[in-house]
């Protein structure tokens, strides 16, 4: 128990500086590629190009049509 006792008073006694997380190679490896897929992921996009409505117009069309048969088919 006094062991214990001893312990936490010397990890209570540490600086600041001396809690910083120990990383391996490795670790500090993963961490470099993590960074750079994420600035990767939040590039921001270059808007998309435009809509064409009357092609969109002519799909939701389609689209509504093959709802109205499913519908009737799937009706008792």
């Amino acid at each position: 128990m006094a062991t214990s006792k001893a312990s936490a008073a010397k990890v209570a006694a540490t600086s600041e500086t001396e809690k910083q997380p120990y990383m391996s190679e490795y670790d500090k490896s993963v961490e470099l590629r993590l960074q750079a897929l994420e600035s990767q992921a939040h590039t921001p996009c270059n808007g998309g190009g435009s809509v064409d409505v009357d092609r969109l117009a002519a799909l939701e069309a389609k689209v509504e049509d093959l709802m109205n048969r499913l519908a009737r088919k799937m009706s008792f």
